[in-house]
């Protein structure tokens, strides 16, 4: 089991040249999981491509409810002041916190294309194609 982080999701799903990256991880190990800050993250990249890039509603939606088919929500969730004290420690946003503070709850790998993600939490953190090709 990985935690998938939302950059990995809306590769998986969306057009992008991450896509054969993140397919390659969710071949690898097709159990993610991911904190429910993703649901909202996500979404919020899908009405952006509406909005902007013209992705049809109705596409917008399947896509969603096709994440849902792969993220599994984890059975715990990180207390908050863990979170805060990690997101200070490491200078991340409490968004990035959520899914390492969840990685590191699980002791399991996070899977990001965020760089910031990847350099504040080295031993936890891996781009997808490092995590594929592993």
């Amino acid at each position: 089991m990985i935690v998938a982080d939302t950059s990995l999701i809306a590769s998986l799903l969306l057009s992008t040249p991450a896509t054969a990256a993140a397919e390659a991880v969710l071949e690898k190990d097709p159990d993610w999981t991911a904190p429910a800050l993703w649901r909202y993250e996500f979404k919020n990249v899908l009405a952006t491509q509406v909005r902007v890039l013209g992705l049809p509603l109705e596409q917008a939606v399947a896509l969603f409810e096709k994440a849902e088919e792969v993220i599994v929500e984890p059975e715990i969730e990180v207390e908050p002041g863990a979170l805060l004290r990690l997101a200070h420690i490491k200078k991340l946003s409490a968004y990035d916190a959520e899914f390492v503070g969840l990685a590191h709850a699980l002791a399991i790998t996070i899977v990001t294309m965020d760089s910031g993600i990847l350099k504040a939490a080295p031993d936890l953190a891996v781009s997808p194609q490092a995590f594929a090709t592993a």
